[in-house]
C-alpha cells in the first residue's frame, strides 16, 4: 500500500473472535496523485478518515455481533470506513453488503478479509449528496474485471435495490441540508426495513431526525454511554434505530 503508512492489529469485539484490521497508520496520512478523492469532494483533512477505527464502529460491531440471525435478511453497511461491522457480520455467515465513496475502501476492506481468512466480501459504491454522480471510472478506482463481473448491483458497482437493514456509524458528521442521505436511506430501505446509526452526539442528529421523519421513519434512540475502563476510553453516544411509520 504506497503513498501512506499503515498498521496492523488485533481487534476485539465483545460477541464476536477478534479481528486482524490494518488501518491508516494516523490521521495525517494522505496519498491523492491522481485526485481521485478530490472528485469525489474528499478533502485532504477528510481523507484518511475512512482508515481510522472509531469508537462508534466499534459499538456497531458490537450490536452486530449480538443481533440474533434471521434468514434470507439482506444487510447494507454504508460509510463502512475499514468495515469492521461488516466484517463481523460476514464472518457470522449474513448477508452483508460493505458500501463506502472512499476510493481506497475497498482496497483496505480487501485486504482485512485476507487477513482474516475470510471469503470475499462485497462491496459496493455508495455515496450520497453532490458527489453521487461523479463519473463512474473515478469511483470504481481499484475494481478488477474479475471483482464487477456479474456482479447484481448498478453496473458500476454503485448500491442498488432494497436491503432489510441499514447500519452505519458517524454518518452524520457533516451538514446535509438537502437531507440526501435521508433520501439515499428511503431509496434503499426495503419495506419494513430498520436503519440502525450508532452517533457520538453530533450536533447533526436532530436535523437528521426531521429529514428521515419526511420520509416517515420514527425513530427511538438508545444511549451507549460508558465510562473509561482501563486503556478504553469513555464513550457518549446513541444507537439510533428508525422504521417507517404505519401510519399515512
Amino acid at each position: 500500500m504506497p503513498g501512506y503508512l499503515t498498521k496492523q492489529e488485533d481487534i476485539s469485539v465483545a460477541g464476536a473472535a477478534d479481528l486482524v484490521i490494518r488501518s491508516l497508520l494516523d490521521n495525517q496520512q494522505f496519498h491523492d496523485p491522481l485526485g481521485e478523492a478530490e472528485a469525489l469532494g474528499i478533502s485532504s483533512a477528510t481523507w484518511p478518515l475512512f482508515g481510522l477505527l472509531w469508537p462508534s464502529a466499534a459499538h456497531l460491531a458490537q450490536r452486530m455481533a449480538s443481533r440474533p440471525l434471521l434468514a434470507g435478511e439482506r444487510v447494507l453497511e454504508i460509510g463502512c470506513g475499514l468495515g469492521l461491522a461488516s466484517l463481523v457480520c460476514h464472518r457470522r455467515g449474513i448477508d452483508i453488503t460493505a458500501s463506502d465513496c472512499h476510493p481506497l475502501a475497498r482496497q483496505f476492506l480487501q485486504e482485512n478479509v485476507r487477513l482474516n481468512g475470510m471469503v470475499p466480501l462485497k462491496y459496493r459504491t455508495g455515496q450520497w449528496g453532490a458527489q453521487a454522480e461523479v463519473a463512474p471510472e473515478v469511483r470504481s478506482h481499484g475494481q478488477s474485471d474479475s471483482q464487477t463481473a456479474g456482479q447484481t448491483d448498478g453496473e458500476d458497482g454503485t448500491v442498488q435495490g432494497h436491503f432489510d437493514l441499514i447500519v452505519g456509524s458517524d454518518v452524520l458528521y457533516e451538514r446535509d441540508a438537502q437531507a440526501t442521505l435521508a433520501h439515499f436511506l428511503d431509496r434503499h430501505a426495503a419495506s419494513g426495513a430498520q436503519i440502525w446509526i450508532v452517533d457520538p452526539n453530533r450536533g447533526n442528529r436532530t436535523t437528521f431526525h426531521k429529514q428521515m421523519a419526511a420520509h416517515r421513519f420514527v425513530v427511538v434512540e438508545e444511549r451507549l454511554d460508558q465510562p473509561a475502563l482501563g486503556n478504553v476510553a469513555a464513550y457518549k453516544g446513541r444507537l439510533m434505530v428508525y422504521e417507517r411509520s404505519v401510519l399515512g
